[in-house]
């Protein structure tokens, strides 16, 4: 693919939006679902280009691709309920109308995609999309352009003479800046809170709406009835999987006293085997690795401990085997600042309130994990994360019908899901006169409004309301 200037895939995304729009939701699945079977038929090559360009190793590479696909599938078949015109009641005042809600597509949607998982994270945004009816304009991050580009072209050949419909943006930074400048009618950002905020400024330039996922400090409470075996199976997994590159991955694990030791011993002996380069890779950026020195150095400096790991895990440039430290202030930058590594911070709390309530303490607020016996939806309002899995860590990903996204530093918006179509559409109000009625309606001109009789009767029914106590 020859990289053309922004605005000209823009404006080429814009001519292509009109056909793309007018296709029936039945042609868009169609396409979409073709899509998917073909990236699982190009499965080994892009799985060898995840791994090369994140250093992850392909049993994870290969789960990522095919979470995506399921994101990908469900989305096709979905949009057009989702979608659905819905009727409301137009009430009292016009009677005569018909009144119907309708979604609309917004146009050109422009995706700026991250690094940790270059194919999973995208999908999920780029399905939502373009099963809405928008055409896209994809920037994949400059560590993964190859896993971008082979995204792109696995639907092109999916789907011959579709180039404009997803294009690919290659690029770095300056390459986002320009897209958020380009007058397209949505911009999409999955990454760091900072360039999140850079993204947003930018777009607020030409009052460019966002979707944003900025990331997580996630934390897993382990109450004292949990099942303290899973649960430390489930903090390792969570917070070690692809080096602790992970948005919703477990950073902060809050332990209640009466199970603390036994699982810490359990945690323990699942981490005990566990080294970089076999069971995850290396981290993909130097300024990854040096994030997670900083947070430890402080950490160690300002009276914490390792309670797993130590100095010797950094045994390589990039290659970081597991650390877990305990005793560490709340106000330090490991516990209140997303370290996106392979660090977890360990605290021993007296109880599920006081994991809840330190859990709650940090700005982001993307996923959450509880593990108790006794816990359900109930737990789940009490925490403030857009997504909690209860005995169980990071299930609401692989979920294709949930939404995905956090509210606070972690952004706003969501991804995946009916919320993940809805998101890339506009709301349209439409009334359609159906009956003519005397003395109905309030566009007259003539006579007094208080003098029709439909009017009369509401503002009776107004002073007079029957259903109050």
């Amino acid at each position: 693919m020859t990289a053309l200037p922004v605005p000209l895939l823009v404006t080429r995304a814009r001519e292509a939006a009109e056909g793309w729009s007018a296709l029936s939701f039945r042609e868009r699945e169609h396409q979409l679902r073709r899509w998917a079977a073909e990236l699982a038929r190009a499965r080994a090559g892009i799985v060898a280009t995840i791994c090369r360009e994140t250093g992850k190793p392909a049993g994870d590479a290969e789960l990522e691709l095919v979470v995506g696909l399921e994101h990908v599938s469900w989305t096709a078949r979905h949009a057009e309920r989702v979608m659905r015109p819905r009727r409301v009641a137009p009430g009292l005042l016009a009677v005569e109308h018909r009144a119907v809600v309708v979604r609309r597509p917004l146009g050109v949607v422009g995706v700026i995609g991250p690094w940790n998982y270059p194919a999973l994270t995208p999908l999920g945004v780029l399905a939502g999309a373009l099963a809405a009816g928008n055409t896209v304009v994809f920037k994949p991050s400059e560590y993964t352009p190859d896993t971008g580009r082979a995204l792109a072209e696995a639907f092109e050949r999916a789907n011959p003479g579709s180039g404009a419909v997803l294009q690919v943006l290659p690029g770095a930074g300056e390459a986002g800046a320009a897209l958020c400048r380009a007058g397209t009618d949505k911009i999409a950002f999955t990454g760091s809170t900072r360039t999140g905020q850079a993204v947003m400024a930018a777009c607020a330039e030409s009052l460019t709406p966002v979707v944003l996922e900025c990331g997580g400090n996630d934390a897993l409470i382990v109450a004292e009835d949990a099942d303290v075996e899973a649960a430390a199976r489930a903090a390792a997994w969570g917070a070690f999987s692809h080096a602790g590159q992970t948005c919703a991955g477990v950073e902060r694990i809050f332990v209640a006293e009466p199970v603390s030791e036994a699982f810490i011993a359990a945690l323990t002996r699942e981490l005990d085997p566990v080294r970089a380069g076999e069971h995850y890779g290396a981290l993909t950026t130097p300024a990854q690795e040096a994030v997670v020195r900083r947070h430890v150095e402080d950490a160690v400096d300002h009276g914490g401990r390792f309670l797993f790991g130590g100095n010797g895990s950094f045994r390589a440039p990039g290659v970081i085997d597991p650390v877990v430290l305990t005793g560490v202030a709340q106000d330090r930058p490991a516990v209140h600042e997303e370290t996106f590594g392979p660090l977890a911070v360990l605290r021993v709390v007296r109880d599920l309130d006081e994991g809840i309530r330190l859990s709650n303490s940090v700005p982001q607020a993307l996923g959450a994990a509880v593990f108790s016996a006794s816990a359900d939806e109930g737990v789940a309002a009490r925490l403030r994360a857009g997504m909690v899995s209860v005995n169980g860590v990071l299930t609401f990903g692989g979920i294709a019908a949930l939404p995905f996204g956090g509210n606070g530093a972690s952004g706003f918006g969501r991804v995946h899901g009916e919320e993940g179509i809805r998101e890339f559409t506009s709301a349209q109000s439409v009334t359609v006169r159906r009956l003519r009625l005397t003395g109905s309606g309030v566009t007259r001109l003539r006579s007094p409004w208080w003098k029709r009789p439909l009017l009369r009767a509401a503002l009776h029914r107004h002073r007079t309301p029957r259903d109050l106590p």
